[in-house]
């Protein structure tokens, strides 16, 4: 009986066209073109936070108003599982670029209708936003399920660590950019989008190579009833990772709705100096974020703690600036608050990623890109509310929020369901620091000679 080892499995998924996409420029130019999907998407709420002031003056909007306008961009995100869901059958590049498309169409009605309506543009900016969301919901879930076709163990970690890392550089350059398209025309940041978004397009067609063997070939029915058996078997850690997602990205939002609003009023910023101040927090989430996928590798029990971690800083810096004023110890905290942000989302996206198999894997990682979505949208009306309150309950309100979902990761994240039934040939589950790697070590099997003597054949000549 012939037995098939690691060395063929590895040799068999070369012949697949399965090769390590990390090697050499072609890995280079994938990881480019994937990581410029979450790049250019969160510009679609960043860019916009310090011009929001001159938005709301110019609009003559209330503070609920203006916060519409990032939601507005965000609620759409609730159709990001119907969009993981035909990437699974359909193919992740077929629904990331018609989104894309549509990402740039809403940035041009939005600017038009500023250009055009003037005074009475609010509806139709809202208008565009949600088109844009709409565009959004089929980009960067499905970017990050790419990866997970494209990379496994380690590279997944590290391929994923420079995609969220992507993420947060465009979080640190889109603050400074929306300051300076602002000293242009405030409108000048909606029409920025559809500039930009071509090379991208370009880029994820033409660079990207996707996977054709792992489409989901079955029925609607038995696709659900295997997301249904992904969620039943592991309901309580996906829930867990969720809520972190969520929680982060939540208090990134409205930390960062709060700052341009208070960096006007309170400390006398404007234009290039705002966008630079505004993208202290997010620099040191995209530093840490990255030095995260790096470390990460085959560090599995790590993903856990690093997330705890994170939260656990999020929510003493919040807490910390109730009792020091100090505008100095501020940025300090908040900068800490990036730190704890960018620990933890590399972390979460390996483990959902790692989750369920090829076949579902663009569902989940879309539901978990929804409820990113939702934090988004819910941070800065929650924390303007609370802002009009005063700034404690915003700092004990985000504190209290970060501190219990860290106690909820503890409880819930658990390293036994960190494990991946896709990309195993030999029928066993590894966890995700150690699937099968598509790295190429072929070591030739010997076949035995005729006359070698085999332990059962000898014993038969003995007897």
């Amino acid at each position: 009986m012939h037995t098939i080892n690691r060395a063929e499995i590895k040799y068999s998924m070369l012949m697949k066209g399965c090769e390590n996409p990390m090697r050499g420029k072609a890995g280079a130019a994938t990881i480019a073109a994937i990581s410029g999907v979450p790049f250019i998407m969160v510009l679609g709420n960043s860019m916009l936070i310090p011009v929001l002031p001159e938005i709301k003056e110019t609009l003559n909007l209330s503070q609920l108003k203006v916060s519409m306008i990032i939601t507005a961009f965000s609620v759409p995100g609730l159709l990001i599982p119907l969009a993981g869901f035909l990437s699974d059958r359909l193919g992740r590049k077929k629904i990331i670029v018609p989104g894309l498309i549509l990402y740039g169409l809403g940035g041009i009605i939005a600017g038009l209708s500023a250009i055009f309506l003037q005074e009475k543009a609010y509806t139709w900016i809202v208008g565009g936003r949600i088109v844009q969301g709409i565009g959004a919901a089929g980009t960067t879930p499905i970017a990050m399920a790419l990866t997970g076709d494209l990379f496994a163990g380690k590279q997944r970690s590290k391929a994923l660590g420079v995609v969220e890392a992507a993420n947060g550089m465009g979080k640190v350059l889109s603050p400074v950019l929306g300051a300076a398209l602002g000293l242009i025309a405030w409108y000048a940041t909606f029409l920025f989008f559809p500039a930009i978004i071509i090379p991208i397009i370009l880029g994820i067609w033409f660079l990207v190579k996707e996977p054709t063997d792992n489409r989901a070939t079955q029925s609607v029915a038995q696709y659900m009833q295997a997301i249904q058996k992904v969620f039943k078997k592991k309901s309580a850690m996906l829930l867990a990772s969720f809520l972190a997602g969520t929680t982060a990205l939540l208090i990134l939002f409205g930390i960062l709705f709060f700052l341009s609003d208070y960096l006007e009023k309170s400390v006398g910023l404007y234009g290039i100096k705002k966008g630079a101040t505004l993208a202290i927090p997010v620099l040191f989430m995209c530093i840490s974020s990255y030095v995260t996928g790096l470390f990460l590798k085959k560090r599995v029990k790590l993903m856990k703690w690093l997330v705890v971690i994170g939260l656990a800083l999020v929510a003493l810096a919040l807490a910390s600036l109730n009792l020091f004023q100090n505008i100095y110890y501020f940025f300090v905290a908040i900068s800490f608050a990036g730190i704890g942000t960018g620990l933890l989302l590399p972390c979460l996206n390996t483990i959902i990623t790692s989750t369920a198999a090829s076949e579902e894997r663009g569902l989940v990682t879309s539901i978990y890109g929804s409820v990113r979505f939702l934090g988004v949208a819910v941070g800065p009306p929650l924390f303007g509310y609370l802002m009009d309150i005063s700034k404690a309950h915003m700092y004990w309100g985000g504190a209290i929020l970060a501190g219990v979902t860290a106690i909820t990761a503890l409880l819930f994240i658990r390293v036994k369901d960190m494990t991946q039934p896709d990309e195993q040939s030999n029928g066993k589950t590894e966890p995700p620091g150690q699937a099968v790697s598509l790295e190429f070590v072929f070591t030739p099997v010997r076949k035995p000679a005729p006359n070698d003597r085999q332990p059962d054949d000898a014993k038969k000549q003995d007897q």
